[in-house]
């Protein structure tokens, strides 16, 4: 599955694969927009663009760059919390209830996941997921693989093939996130591109992307997968950037559609690499504080994630440990489906999944988390 570019760009935006051809970790020249588009565009707007295009470019030198050069594969490992308040609960049971039923419980409501996954840059992976959400085992080798679930014990061999791009080692993987963010913002000809202000002393320069979204349905309690990872590609993006360095200083998104009002703030340690994101969450029925913080180990790269939330219904945090390898070898998680197991087909196996975490999210909402659930019906 192709999920790179959203997890890389929510975790910035939020806290809470897919793009260019690659050989070598090279990426090919991008194909330009479409001369239409651009003759009508103003020349703020294309200067707008190509100041992000140069902004980008920074994060990927800086962020990531020639220090993930011949690093094949990560090891992650880690959780994610949620902590719903006893009030919070007690407040939602007694909504539901039209006042007929009072709330008297004394402890919240938790969710905990854990995640430990080997993933490649050629896009093998092995991840194992456990917690409220189910447990569940996803293994992908080429064109081979299963997902399995424990819960149902059952696993379907029907998966996802790998992308034909993928690339070689993270260098080249991290600039595919790079090169999909780009492909929306300044290539493409959905957002309006244009200049924003400028700091005093022209230090720093503000550019604004304006793509239009429909308002808000608060009565809206599910929607697709693909709606809920692609909400960056819709709403309004201003970035601030350091002119000499041209590394952002912060950023805020809004998606109205989605709820989503977010900005960020980010600091930086040596050689450009950011330490933290600190982020005020505007989104409906999440608003708070909220942090990202980024460790790095003596060879540059990073060997820790930790994220932070706090919301009026309670708290989200999640704590993920990294560790690179340019040695690891695809046969070193070789996996087969659990002996018992029942085989299924793709499409009864997604089913089966998609109403266990609809139920899972639905048991949320009723404790009163602002979530909205994933559709059936595609």
């Amino acid at each position: 599955m192709k999920i790179c570019t959203s997890v890389f760009f929510s975790a910035l935006i939020l806290v809470a694969q897919g793009g260019t051809a690659w050989a070598q970790d090279t990426a090919a020249p991008k194909k330009p927009a479409a001369k239409s588009a651009k003759a009508k565009e103003s020349i703020e707007g294309q200067f707008a663009r190509q100041n992000f295009k140069d902004v980008l470019n920074a994060v990927d030198a800086a962020w990531f760059g020639k220090t993930y050069q011949g690093v094949t594969s990560v090891d992650l490992n880690g959780t994610m919390t949620i902590n719903l308040s006893a009030a919070a609960v007690n407040a939602k049971a007694e909504a539901m209830g039209q006042g007929a039923v009072k709330g008297n419980l004394t402890k919240g409501a938790n969710v905990n996941v854990k995640l430990k996954t080997t993933y490649f840059a050629n896009a093998d992976f092995r991840t194992e997921f456990s917690g409220e959400f189910g447990d569940m085992l996803y293994y992908r080798s080429g064109n081979r693989g299963f997902l399995y679930s424990k819960d149902q014990n059952a696993y379907t061999t029907r998966v996802e093939p790998p992308p034909s791009d993928a690339p070689v080692s993270f260098l080249g993987w991290f600039r595919q996130c790079i090169n999909d963010i780009q492909t929306v913002y300044v290539d493409g000809p959905s957002f309006k591109a244009a200049l924003g202000r400028e700091a005093a002393g022209g230090s720093a320069q503000t550019l604004v992307f304006t793509s239009p979204t429909s308002h808000y349905d608060p009565k809206k309690r599910e929607q697709s997968m693909a709606e809920s990872l692609g909400f960056w590609k819709r709403g309004k993006l201003e970035v601030v950037f350091d002119k000499t360095t041209k590394l952002p200083q912060s950023m805020n998104f809004t998606n109205e559609a989605q709820g989503v009002a977010t900005q960020m703030t980010f600091t930086y340690g040596s050689g450009g690499k950011v330490t933290t994101v600190n982020i005020t969450n505007e989104s409906r029925g999440m608003e708070g504080p909220a942090s990202l913080t980024i460790s790095y180990g003596g060879d540059g790269l990073m060997n820790h994630l930790a994220g932070d939330m706090g919301f009026s219904q309670g708290r989200l945090s999640f704590n993920l440990d990294m560790a690179w390898s340019k040695t690891k070898r695809p046969s070193s998680i070789i996996t087969v489906p659990p002996i018992g197991a029942t085989k299924k087909g793709r499409e009864e196996m997604e089913t089966m999944l998609l109403v266990n975490l609809a139920g899972k999210v639905l048991d949320l909402q009723k404790s009163g988390f602002n979530l909205r659930s994933v559709t059936l019906s595609n």
